[in-house]
């Protein structure tokens, strides 16, 4: 598993969370698109996917770019994001 960490995925917007692998070599962009699938496959709820979101850092507050590889920052296991719609800020 060097190529994955696991992570704690806070949706606010469903008052949940999950614990996901996220590859390593994985721009945030994508990863973006797979946390939408993934949520829609592992609840009830399926998340609009015309919605810009962002993925925050629940620690230092950080907010990803979508071009950064998840290795390029400080995404590590045990670290807790939040996944959020744009609109909600």
């Amino acid at each position: 598993m060097k190529n994955k960490v696991l992570v704690r995925l806070i949706v606010p917007e469903l008052d949940t969370s999950f614990d996901v692998f996220v590859p390593i070599n994985e721009v945030i962009w994508r990863l973006k698109a797979l946390f939408i699938k993934s949520i829609s496959d592992l609840s009830s709820f399926s998340l609009p996917t015309d919605v810009n979101y962002l993925l925050l850092n629940k620690d230092t507050g950080k907010i990803y770019q979508n071009n950064e590889l998840v290795l390029n920052t400080d995404i590590r296991n045990g670290t807790e994001l939040f996944f959020v719609a744009r609109s909600q800020l």
